[in-house]
């Protein structure tokens, strides 16, 4: 599966982005697909995932971030509200050969390349 993800800029503390994930090379209905980020200095982190058993959040980013799948387009959308400056990192796509998600970054099996979001105060 090859994984290319874009959307991201800079945008002002609580203001909205959409990140999309384009996938080719296997149908993303057949993946367990997942955002995790990573800002400086820091260790990757997830932040949502989807998959077959339903979609999932870490506490930091429940109520504002919301994650969804788009089967025809095979793509993975992240919309981003309530943006707070320590949302500020590269976030990446990943996708796992299973249906089941995870929020560990060493079980997923392919991941894009990041797109850098910056949140100013």
């Amino acid at each position: 599966v090859q994984l290319q993800a874009y959307g991201g800029g800079l945008v002002q503390a609580g203001g909205s982005l959409r990140l999309s994930c384009a996938a080719s090379g296997r149908r993303i209905s057949t993946v367990a697909m997942g955002w995790f980020r990573q800002a400086p200095g820091k260790d990757r982190e997830f932040a949502a995932a989807i998959g077959r058993l339903g979609k999932y959040y870490a506490d930091s980013v429940k109520g504002r971030f919301t994650i969804s799948r788009d089967d025809d387009k095979n793509t993975m959308y992240l919309q981003m509200n309530g943006l707070e400056p320590e949302d500020t990192a590269v976030y990446f796509c990943a996708a796992r050969r299973t249906t089941i998600t995870s929020r560990v970054p060493n079980e997923y099996d392919f991941w894009g390349q990041g797109t850098l979001v910056t949140v100013s105060s």
